[in-house]
């Protein structure tokens, strides 16, 4: 009998593969409730066996750790009072507001707490809250259904309010300023003008990068990175790939969307100082929007705020416990190298058969060139559950050309305008917002947008659209089980 036939990427080669005969192809034409469509299965009930919390093997002296940054990564922060040094500039006022789907540590959750923070007819005034009688408005892309998002100019304007693309920016324009709160003294600051620069179409975003498993990333050695690329060299995909590599000691940075940040520790004290405003060890002075640190900073009374000196978050050389000496920065990081890799569901969504024929396809399609399941971690001083263990990342840590579609003209080290890391696939099934700006909640349209004019992951993205749509819905329910 007569078969239609399709094809597909396996591997490095195409294959055929044989369809459903003739009569059965007729009988799903005149019969459509027999019909099949992928869809998005969406984010899973479950919120993972692992999600948010350490590792099992950590002794009680690592929980007590893990629990100090738990607390202070959720904890509010104030311009004065008990926690001290939000602002002048800020995103918002807590680290768990960003990172909370689907539990602490996580990504950008459904219903965004942005709308708490300033008079429209959104807001709700709250006594010693992130309002408390600022002058803020809520900007146009800041939305009650989400995604929590941080905006960036890739352009310094000129004095006719245009882009200029000889003087590339880049920096995160900070949402709100703390001016006009009872506790932020005569600082008086504007915020963006967001408005005129999506006029001028010269303003991207970005969402929160999940925490789950960050210690495993930064444990995992040079070498491993090194071979593992190695091994995909020879892909026939136009998949290349590379590293974007540290300043200082030239090794391999992995942290940001575009791998920017080289520690968890850096990590953190960037994100203290960029996203809320405070002062730390690492990053000791008030940050100003790039447009006037370019100028004149900023000015001197919205400068110490908190009336502590700088920086403002150290550590406590005068407490009495470990986890209290620690500063907050210190205890972020903490928090982040002892939260465990989520733990994937054997048979949600599409039950394990399904599951299983999408891991397979996942791999013959080509995505496992830059999406590696899995490396192994060095030995690690810090707690048992990091050493020489296996991370199920799903990615290979490297920055990849993403075409037209995906890029946002930013450069951070040495990733380009294009470029971004492998966004690490662990805890996908619960995510709401994808790709690096939550453009879409939709995972087909997440992998639709990989595909571009410029992009490594084209071809990989044609050999998805090759797939029938059984097999599709097998590889969109193998996503959703991570």
């Amino acid at each position: 009998m007569k078969r239609f036939q399709s094809k597909f990427a396996k591997g490095n080669r195409l294959e055929t593969i044989k369809l459903v005969p003739v009569l059965a192809f007729l009988a799903a034409l005149l019969l459509p409730g027999l019909t099949f469509a992928q869809t998005d299965p969406g984010v899973r009930s479950d919120t993972g066996v692992n999600a948010g919390l350490p590792y099992a093997s950590a002794s009680p002296s690592d929980i007590a750790f893990f629990n100090a940054g738990l607390g202070q990564f959720n904890e509010h922060q104030t311009v004065t009072g008990d926690n001290p040094g939000l602002g002048p500039r800020f995103n918002l006022d807590s680290c768990g507001g960003c990172h909370s789907q689907p539990t602490a540590g996580g990504s950008s959750p459904a219903a965004g707490v942005f709308p708490n923070i300033g008079p429209n007819p959104q807001s709700q005034v709250i006594a010693d809250g992130v309002v408390n009688g600022t002058t803020n408005t809520i900007p146009y892309f800041v939305l009650p259904d989400g995604p929590v998002r941080e905006a960036r100019f890739p352009f310094f304007f000129n004095r006719s309010g245009e882009p200029r693309p000889n003087a590339p920016n880049g920096g995160v324009e900070a949402l709100f300023t703390v001016s006009g709160r009872s506790d932020a003294g005569i600082c008086s600051l504007s915020q963006p003008n967001f408005n005129a620069a999506r006029e001028e179409n010269n303003i991207i975003f970005r969402i929160p990068t999940p925490l789950y498993g960050a210690g495993l990333m930064e444990n995992i050695d040079d070498s491993t990175l090194i071979a593992n690329h190695a091994a995909q060299a020879n892909n026939r995909l136009g998949i290349s790939g590379g590293f974007n590599y540290n300043g200082n000691d030239g090794t391999i940075s992995r942290f940001g969307w575009k791998a920017q940040n080289k520690s968890l520790m850096i990590f953190s004290g960037e994100a203290y100082n960029v996203e809320m405003g405070i002062t730390n060890e690492l990053f000791p002075q008030d940050r100003p929007l790039p447009e006037e640190e370019m100028q004149s900073g900023l000015p001197a009374n919205c400068l110490n705020l908190a009336e502590v000196g700088y920086p403002e978050d150290v550590t406590h050389s005068d407490a009495m416990e470990a986890s209290t000496v620690t500063s907050d920065v210190g205890l972020f990081n903490i928090f982040m190298h002892y939260l465990d890799q989520p733990t994937p569901s054997t048979d949600s969504p599409g039950g394990k058969a399904s599951i299983d024929n999408g891991r397979a396809l996942f791999n013959s399609v080509g995505c496992a060139v830059c999406h590696t399941p899995s490396m192994t971690t060095q030995a690690s001083r810090l707690t048992a559950g990091l050493s020489n263990t296996i991370a199920n990342l799903f990615s290979d840590l490297e920055i990849h050309h993403m075409g037209v579609r995906l890029a946002d003209n930013v450069s951070q080290g040495g990733a380009g305008g294009d470029q971004f890391r492998t966004s690490p696939l662990w805890g996908l099934g619960q995510r709401i917002f994808f790709l690096h700006d939550g453009r879409t909640t939709d995972l087909l349209k997440a992998i639709e947008a990989h595909g571009s004019r410029g992009s490594e992951s084209s071809h990989v993205e044609e050999n998805f659209d090759l797939l029938t749509p059984s097999q599709r819905q097998d590889l969109l329910n193998f996503l959703r089980s991570l």
